[in-house]
């Protein structure tokens, strides 16, 4: 199938963007925004077509969803959420407990916060608690092994980066790969649906992370003395709730709310019942993150006078950057399809997807894998931008269910657990001191190996149940 010259100057440009994003000579947003400029200029498609994507509905979802986790890391709720799980009566001062209650926390913030944040945040707190693990160690003189803070460490990289996988919102490869889905597929995956297929994930790759990281770096004791009273002061140093921490806490409920109720009254009353049509058209999950960002600037913050809002717009922090590697890639992502380049590339390598029955599984199994290996070496969001498109072209061109294809490769691209690179999640834990890089890779490939196993598994039996 000969290239229009549309397609083949896209195709020049998509390589050198690949690239770019590859070895990072540039900023990932700057490079995606080269990309959009280099298909105007090059004639590939007009302008108002290439620059379309930059508006996407998602784009928003972005926004409302930055504005929320800023809120809640400016007032701390997310340190509450961490001190109230690791003071739980079963935490106490077991190191499987406290290891599985890092993972825990991570993975339930980082669910709708920033995994970067998210990760963070957490090194503070695993932090503070090996400090006071090793003081009262000092003191009694049952000292644990050196490699228990090692695991410790990892676990919040790992479980931080497994806890984005649960929710749309929680990474944004998945609104990347949503992105595609919706624009290249037709298929509207929902909130509660989503979830239907990330949390089980997140519960068995979060529980195989705990058991690895207790195997490999054992902490030799029984008891770690000293954390539960680290605990119970840093909680006791929160104080009582403040109003901006109930308004903010509020505003979130809502969203949450809004973001499920669509998804719940559509499985109850079926899709075509008015209900369930006119939530869909009117309140789609864009619509009701930025319902709750607004709620934070009409609800109480108290403050002087009480007249203070919950955020103020200067502290309105949005990551610009994600926003508009997230236009970029899907604008070449789109432009592959329109001009026809996708289909080509799909056809050219259809050879390594065999016929029959084994297709579709292959075709999962090879998204998965590349995925993983992509992001070991570029961060998530390229990863995503690269492959997702690629495993749609690839599934249509072979015959197979290019869906599954595309959430195999959407789930994998928030792996890569090997290298400091490949996420900033195990950039900042590596920046500590306390991990050897053979700790992280020996521990990040056998991770990475159960992720495409799990995600395979889970793709194929949504082949079955969609």
């Amino acid at each position: 199938m000969p290239l229009t010259p549309e397609a083949q100057a896209l195709a020049v440009i998509v390589v050198g963007v690949v690239i770019l994003w590859i070895t990072e000579a540039l900023p990932l947003a700057v490079t995606a925004l080269l990309g959009a400029v280099a298909c105007v200029l090059a004639g590939v498609a007009p302008a108002r077509e290439v620059f379309a994507p930059f508006a996407d509905p998602l784009i928003f979802l972005f926004i409302g969803s930055f504005i929320l986790a800023e809120a809640i890391r400016i007032h701390r709720l997310d340190r509450r959420l961490a001190f109230a799980v690791l003071s739980l009566p079963g935490v106490g001062e077991r190191p499987g407990r406290i290891l599985a209650a890092v993972a825990v926390v991570c993975c339930l913030a980082s669910a709708f916060l920033s995994n970067t944040c998210t990760t963070a945040m957490m090194l503070a707190i695993v932090s503070g608690i090996i400090t006071a693990i090793e003081e009262a160690a000092g003191a009694s003189g049952h000292t644990p092994r050196p490699g228990f803070a090692t695991g410790l460490l990892l676990c919040v990289a790992f479980a931080s980066s497994i806890g984005g996988l649960a929710t749309p919102i929680g990474t944004p490869p998945n609104l990347i790969g949503l992105g595609f889905i919706r624009n290249q597929l037709g298929v509207e995956v929902s909130f509660p649906g989503w979830c239907g297929i990330g949390v089980p994930i997140v519960v068995l790759l979060t529980s195989f992370t705990v058991v690895l990281l207790g195997r490999m770096f054992p902490a030799g004791v029984d008891r770690l003395e000293g954390v539960a009273e680290f605990v119970t002061s840093q909680r006791a140093g929160l104080g009582p709730w403040t109003t901006a921490q109930k308004s903010t806490a509020l505003a979130f409920a809502v969203t949450v709310v809004l973001w499920v109720l669509p998804g719940v009254v559509l499985a109850a009353r079926g899709p075509s019942d008015p209900a369930a049509v006119l939530l869909k058209q009117r309140l789609p999950e864009g619509v009701a993150a930025l319902v709750g960002a607004i709620l934070l600037f009409l609800l109480p913050g108290g403050g002087p006078g009480e007249r203070r809002r919950a955020l103020l717009w200067t502290e309105a922090r949005i990551d610009w950057g994600i926003v508009l590697l997230y236009g970029g890639g899907m604008a070449l992502g789109t432009l592959c399809f329109s001009t026809g380049l996708a289909a080509a590339l799909g056809g050219s390598i259809q050879g390594l997807v065999p016929t029959g029955s084994w297709g579709g599984p292959v075709l999962v199994l090879l998204a998965a894998i590349v995925a993983v290996t992509t992001s070991e070496f570029t961060s998530n969001t390229a990863s995503a931008n690269i492959v997702v498109p690629v495993a749609i072209a690839l599934g249509a061109a072979a015959g197979a269910d290019p869906l599954v294809a595309a959430l195999a490769a959407t789930f994998a691209a928030s792996l890569g657990f090997m290298m400091p690179v490949s996420t900033p999640c195990n950039a900042i834990v590596y920046g500590s001191g306390r991990i050897p890089l053979r700790s992280m890779m020996a521990a990040g490939i056998l991770l990475d190996l159960a992720g495409v196993a799990v995600i395979t598994t889970a793709m194929l039996l949504v082949a079955r149940l969609w």
